[in-house]
């Protein structure tokens, strides 16, 4: 089998930032699915599923209910390995075009003081494995490393 092309990236050179992993054909519209890579695949530990399962529920929340956004957001979930979480959206986008939306998820989720939406037995399969003071230090380290100086090394790729 060939490789898909998320593995066709150079993780040992990838950074925490916001990429689009690919733009798909679907009719005659277009989605793009966004990597939004919070840990340094590689060289450092992975986030742990507490703080990745809180992040998917508050920033799927807040994707869902944001009024410019909200028709657009096919799906919000983490990485597989760990390390961040894929963004679909249906339309054409560049990663500088979401940094607004992604700046606003991220500070609503280092903000939040309430219960995590959906983390009741009734509404989800794992509630219990929550962890909201980790999301909230993952969210406000990606602010300050990503989001309050998106640099072009942040937003694109890197050249293999």
């Amino acid at each position: 089998m060939e490789k898909i092309t998320s593995f066709t990236i150079n993780h040992l050179k990838l950074l925490p930032g916001i990429y689009v992993s690919r733009r798909d054909r679907v009719g005659d519209s277009v989605v793009t699915t966004f990597d939004i890579r919070m840990t340094r695949p590689n060289f450092e530990p992975v986030m742990n599923t507490a703080e990745v399962h809180t992040i998917e529920h508050l920033g799927a929340t807040f994707l869902r209910n944001e009024p410019e956004w909200q028709d657009k957001v096919l799906y919000f979930g983490p990485m597989g390995c760990r390390t961040g979480f894929y963004l679909l959206l249906a339309g054409d986008y560049r990663s500088a075009d979401i940094v607004p939306l992604i700046s606003k998820m991220f500070s609503c989720i280092s903000g939040w003081n309430e219960k995590v939406p959906g983390a009741e037995a009734r509404d989800c399969g794992n509630y219990l494995d929550m962890n909201l003071d980790m999301a909230k230090y993952y969210a406000q380290r990606f602010i300050r490393q990503v989001l309050d100086n998106p640099t072009a090394e942040r937003l694109n790729y890197p050249e293999d």
